[in-house]
């Protein structure tokens, strides 16, 4: 269960990343971002844009939805 205010999204990319082989930075380098952002994002610090989304599920062959979930507010159920 999530806290009040807690990530509203967690994302499962850096575990991806590593079963594909690429280090940050070279993730990084694919997206044309800087290694920061893949941290930021893989440490839940950072909620990447939709383009960014896109494209990281795009050169996984992945779905968004699979990399990134969104665990809704139980405000939001009612």
């Amino acid at each position: 269960m999530r806290e009040r205010g807690g990530p509203l999204l967690r994302n499962r990319l850096e575990e991806i990343r590593r079963k594909s082989g690429f280090t940050q930075e070279d993730l990084a380098e694919k997206l044309q971002v800087s290694r920061q952002t893949i941290s930021s994002l893989e440490k839940g610090r950072y909620n990447p844009s939709i383009i960014l989304a896109f494209k990281i599920a795009r050169l996984f062959g992945r779905s968004i939805e699979d990399i990134f979930i969104y665990e809704a507010d139980v405000d939001d159920e009612n």
